[in-house]
């Protein structure tokens, strides 16, 4: 709770939308009603923020007027193409002028990508990751790698299976190809393949190569987490990879932190993997957002038979829904931060 005497902290709650959805914001209705109730219960007085593209003006007014701004907007909108770059540039305006923003855009830099596969790939967590920073790498180091066995070829940035592909030898020179996004597959030739990916390239644009995880239709485990603790689970049965035949994927269901099938997960991401993530891409524990996760397949068995753990992506830009327990740690997490920023 805020201190006796003192105002309340002020807290923006971010998402896109038009015009009119701005205007028409509450936070009863919001999708995020969740979170204006867990702020709320903290003392925390909370307000929409829409951000509308082309209105960038009062959208800032609006937060520099706050003590935070917690952000839930994805990289890429599924409908239109559209990114965030112009609503970055304002979040790290009001950044600079004393606003807590979580995600802050330089840490989903750092950690929302999927060049964070690359950066961590000799953690616990890691596999046989590459970058590729333009075509003409794609083109002569992928033939190789896929001619080993599945890989799987993202974007660096994305969400909702856009810009991520399956792809396995088939016969001679072709490969079979599978879109995560729409579950489309097809064999055509690998140079062809590769011909189409030199749009990723563009504007700056990487792609990631992991390789395809054999074990993956056992399901992927999402652990929440508010800055550094663990703060519940989901669990899914993810098909975009897979055959038709196994049909669509059910809904994730959810958990708390406290998860027993998940202990030794919570353990690793608490005890090792969290702090060794925020060293190797110079992060303090504070600038870890105040909710993202991170995905999670099975990978082989170690020696002793236990299972081992695969990263497949971290999302910090848009994390909901989540958990039940994560509201009420996320606005604990904002409390925390913004009571140390005013004892500073």
């Amino acid at each position: 709770m805020a201190r006796s005497g003192s105002p309340p902290f002020k807290v923006a709650v971010v998402w896109r939308g038009d015009a009119r959805a701005r205007a028409e914001a509450r936070p009863e209705t919001s999708r995020f009603a969740a979170v204006f109730a867990a702020l709320e219960r903290q003392g925390l007085a909370a307000e929409p923020a829409v951000w509308v593209e082309g209105q960038a003006d009062a959208f800032r007014a609006q937060l520099v007027a706050t003590d935070a701004a917690l952000v839930w907007v994805n990289p890429v909108t599924e409908d239109t193409g559209e990114g965030r770059a112009a609503l970055d540039a304002v979040l790290r305006e009001v950044a600079a002028a004393g606003v807590l923003v979580s995600a802050h855009p330089d840490v989903i830099d750092r950690i929302g990508t999927k060049e964070v596969l690359v950066r961590t790939r000799e953690m616990g967590w890691g596999t046989d990751t590459h970058l590729y920073a333009g075509h003409a790498a794609l083109a002569a180091e992928f033939p190789g790698r896929v001619a080993e066995g599945p890989r799987v070829l993202k974007r660096s940035r994305g969400n909702g299976g856009i810009g991520v592909w399956k792809v396995e030898r088939a016969a001679g020179p072709e490969v079979r190809v599978q879109e995560a996004r729409d579950r489309t597959a097809r064999t055509v030739p690998l140079y062809a393949f590769l011909a189409e990916r030199a749009a990723d390239f563009a504007a700056g644009g990487t792609l990631v190569d992991q390789p395809f995880q054999a074990r993956h239709l056992e399901g992927m485990v999402r652990c929440y987490v508010s800055g550094t603790q663990v703060a519940g689970f989901g669990v899914q049965y993810v098909t975009a990879l897979a055959p038709p035949e196994h049909g669509r994927a059910p809904p994730r269901l959810y958990s708390g932190p406290d998860d027993e099938r998940f202990r030794r997960l919570r353990g690793l991401m608490e005890a090792a993997w969290i702090p060794e993530l925020a060293e190797r891409l110079g992060l303090g524990p504070d600038d870890l957002p105040v909710i993202w996760d991170a995905d999670f397949l099975l990978g082989p068995k170690d020696a002793p038979g236990e299972d081992t753990w695969v990263l497949c992506e971290i999302n910090a830009s848009s994390v909901y829904p989540i958990p039940d327990e994560a509201h009420d740690a996320l606005a604990a997490t904002t409390l925390r931060r913004l009571a140390e920023a005013r004892t500073r």
